[in-house]
């Protein structure tokens, strides 16, 4: 029986270039848990509230000192990747040089002081009800669930099959992103069995798609879906056919809305918040569409790839190096001669906001450490009961077609 990972949310933005996977934080291996103190939220804010004003001059004090340092360090950052992007567009080759061989400056002064403020409440993520009630109220339809777990992850495999993604790609890729024995309806944070459970974000599924992403999606291949179920409709007949027709008008209208904002992430990100966007994204669960929507971010990488000339097969750990950092510094880290890695810290692939609050990059913090930490993850989980049911149906797919 397949059983429900929690997925802890990290967050978009983390990397440049998109939002990343809520499973990075899946490599947090240690029982022990990170402090929450982090650079990210030491910054000064609000005026101290406290009478030991002492403590606080001396928090600013080390603050100011190590943010200088870091400032510099950042700008350093964001100039050697504007540079090896225009060395790339000139044709030109990216030498060792071309990074930033430095780890960044980890703010280690004291704490910064409780200023006896209110916190503003944290915001309400949407769960799973949340997104099929909103697709009830935008575009009138229920997504269709999957008689059972097998029936979906065959269609996840053949819509992999199809772009050309071997076992070992998606078996490992399911494998990091859903902790290896995931359910196509599995929420990040959400823990079976647990009364009190919470969303810790919206990404949902094999991918861990996130609203957003499903927005993107829709905007995107949208066109491409609806096309491929009513091919699906024409080999089909009577209600099953009926069904599959309603569903392509849907997708057609949600990529419509879709289109109704610019194709970038920011715009996107605030339609994924409205009830057009979070009905988008409930696709992710129906048994048609979701296996379809899950695979076409694969192939955005794929296509970004190939389009690059890259043409090997990638490991899934690469592979996964795209579909967690956006593909532009996936490209980066997977095409760096091999000699590079472990002298590259993962630092160059991020904002400073993501890096300084994410202690699976500061623990792993060369390109080589952060491959590796995931090839091990991946070679775990895959000995668990979804990923090893993935695999059974992969293999026998592929065997029925030869």
């Amino acid at each position: 029986m397949l059983k429900t990972k929690t997925i802890l949310f990290i967050g978009c933005s983390l990397f440049v270039g998109g939002c990343m996977s809520d499973s990075l934080q899946s490599l947090q291996l240690s029982s022990s848990r990170p402090s929450s103190e982090t650079t990210s939220s030491i910054r000064p804010s609000s005026p101290l509230k406290t009478a030991n004003n002492g403590d606080y001059e001396a928090w600013r004090a080390a603050y100011s000192a190590y943010n200088q340092k870091a400032s510099a360090y950042w700008d350093e950052i964001s100039a050697k990747r504007k540079l090896r992007n225009q060395k790339r567009a000139r044709g030109q080759t990216v030498e060792l040089t071309d990074y930033v061989l430095t780890q960044p400056p980890l703010y280690t002064g004291p704490s910064k002081p409780q200023t006896g403020g209110s916190s503003a409440p944290s915001r309400t993520i949407p769960g799973v009800n949340d997104f099929i009630a909103a697709s009830k109220r935008v575009y009138g339809f229920q997504p269709e669930p999957p008689a059972s777990e097998e029936e979906f992850m065959r269609t996840y495999v053949d819509a992999a099959r199809e772009i050309g993604l071997n076992r070992d790609q998606l078996v490992s890729i399911y494998a990091f992103e859903t902790g290896g024995d995931g359910s196509h309806d599995l929420q990040s944070g959400m823990i079976k069995g647990k009364a009190n459970a919470r969303p810790a974000s919206t990404a949902i599924g094999y991918n861990q798609l996130v609203a957003t992403a499903s927005v993107s999606l829709m905007w995107e291949y949208g066109n491409d879906i609806v096309k491929e179920l009513r091919q699906k409709a024409q080999m089909a007949s009577g209600a099953q056919r009926m069904r599959l027709l309603e569903k392509a008008n849907v997708v057609e209208r949600m990529t419509a809305r879709a289109r109704t904002v610019p194709h970038n992430w920011t715009a996107q990100s605030e339609l994924a918040k409205t009830d057009a966007g979070l009905g988008m994204h409930a696709m992710t669960m129906d048994k048609d569409v979701g296996p379809l929507l899950q695979i076409h971010k694969l192939k955005t990488s794929l296509t970004f790839l190939r389009r690059k000339g890259v043409t090997r097969p990638l490991s899934g750990a690469e592979l996964e190096m795209l579909n967690l950092t956006g593909d532009g510094n996936g490209y980066d880290m997977v095409t760096m001669p091999a000699q590079y890695r472990n002298k590259v810290p993962t630092a160059n692939f991020f904002l400073r906001s993501g890096y300084e609050r994410n202690p699976v990059a500061i623990r792993n913090n060369t390109v080589a450490a952060l491959i590796d930490a995931t090839e091990n993850k991946m070679q775990t989980n895959m000995q668990k009961d979804g990923s090893r049911m993935l695999a059974r149906i992969y293999q026998s797919t592929a065997v029925a077609s030869n």
